[in-house]
């Protein structure tokens, strides 16, 4: 299907900052040398943001094409590099230990309404683990849960939390182990239908596309309803009461659910629900909205640092103070590369479940 226009490579942001990546010759090589491009370090490169998609006007799928060389590379021991010590593939390792017992619900509080059992289950995905491995750079991705059902027990929903709920298994998707990923989707799935679940509520957009079409395409459906909580607000929202805040704030499309799942319009019908809330659009936004730099905790070197400085410097340039996003990741790598940016000039990002949730009246 590739025609060789090189739209790809040229709406690339790893080809921006590195030349010697292009998604236009990994497609080439893939046909003419599969053997050799698996056994090739720019095959981690790629950040898997799905703007080539995005451009190609012949509907190539190189994000999947990378995901299945992954595999590929990965039975010859080609993995890429773990980045944090390895500490996140080690913790995906642990989640597939058939009688995992965790202590995984204990930030849930009194004032919040939960279950054990039920029609809706908000699916926390890594955020109890986040806490703990990224507090140096003041992540709190807890706030994000008890904001999350703040805001459904407002609107009438109590939601059942799972004790012993796993990873949704992205990364090890993304980086080609298909059979621990498999592992991983049947025992939540199993998990959902013991709880009696119909809906899965996610504020993670990985953990939401993984669930919402992962999960159907490795197992064959899942019968479930799958809704992330921008959805879920902007449908059912009319219930919620804000506090006014005067503020300009900039919006960042996560990739998996912009690009990916194209959801673009319900996070910003919920922001607009606040008033005195008014959002600058950053130049590249919406489906051509660049990503935040790195994925699946490989490879985050040089290039992805650029990517990261080119976003936020895009941010800063709206004039916002506050970026805001839907990515539990894309706040802790934005958080870790302004730290590591001497001299640049900062700028504040926060979730937006969190802001919403402190903004409730009453």
């Amino acid at each position: 299907m590739c025609l060789d226009c090189g739209k790809c490579t040229a709406a690339c942001p790893v080809s921006q900052y590195d030349k010697d990546f292009s998604p236009r010759k990994i497609v080439d090589e893939a046909a003419a040398h599969p053997h050799d491009l698996v056994r090739n370090d720019k095959l981690w490169s790629c950040v898997t943001c799905g703007r080539c998609e995005q451009a190609c006007f012949s509907g190539v799928a190189f994000t999947g094409l990378v995901q299945g060389l992954r595999g590929e590379a990965r039975d010859l021991g080609n993995a890429g590099d773990y980045t944090h010590g390895g500490a996140l593939q080690a913790l995906d390792g642990i989640m597939l230990t058939d009688n995992l017992e965790q202590n995984r619900l204990k930030w849930v509080d009194s004032s919040l309404k939960t279950a054990e059992a039920g029609d809706t289950v908000y699916f926390t995905g890594c955020m109890p683990y986040f806490d703990v491995l990224f507090a140096d750079l003041g992540v709190r991705s807890l706030n994000t849960g008890r904001g999350a059902i703040k805001l459904m027990n407002r609107i009438g929903i109590t939601p059942a939390l799972l004790a012993n709920e796993r990873c949704c298994g992205h990364d090890k998707l993304w980086t080609g182990d298909f059979e621990g990923f498999k592992k991983l989707a049947k025992l939540n799935l199993d998990a959902f239908i013991k709880a009696g679940a119909k809906r899965i509520v996610t504020t993670c957009p990985e953990c939401y596309y993984t669930l919402k079409v992962d999960y159907p395409r490795f197992l064959g459906g899942t019968g479930l309803e799958v809704v992330h909580i921008s959805e879920l607000l902007a449908a059912e929202g009319s219930k919620l009461k804000y506090h006014a805040l005067n503020k300009t704030v900039t919006y960042h499309d996560p990739c998996r659910l912009g690009r990916f799942s194209g959801v673009y319009d319900a996070p910003r019908k919920v922001l607009s629900a606040v008033p005195g809330l008014e959002i600058a659009e950053m130049s590249q936004n919406r489906k051509n909205a660049l990503c935040c730099g790195t994925s699946a905790w490989t490879n985050c070197g040089s290039t992805n640092r650029q990517i990261q400085g080119e976003l936020i410097n895009e941010a800063q340039a709206t004039g916002a103070k506050t970026l805001l996003t839907y990515c539990p990741k894309c706040e802790i790598h934005l958080k870790c590369a302004m730290r590591n940016q001497a001299g640049q000039d900062r700028i504040q990002v926060e979730d937006v479940t969190t802001l919403l949730a402190k903004l409730l009246e009453g």
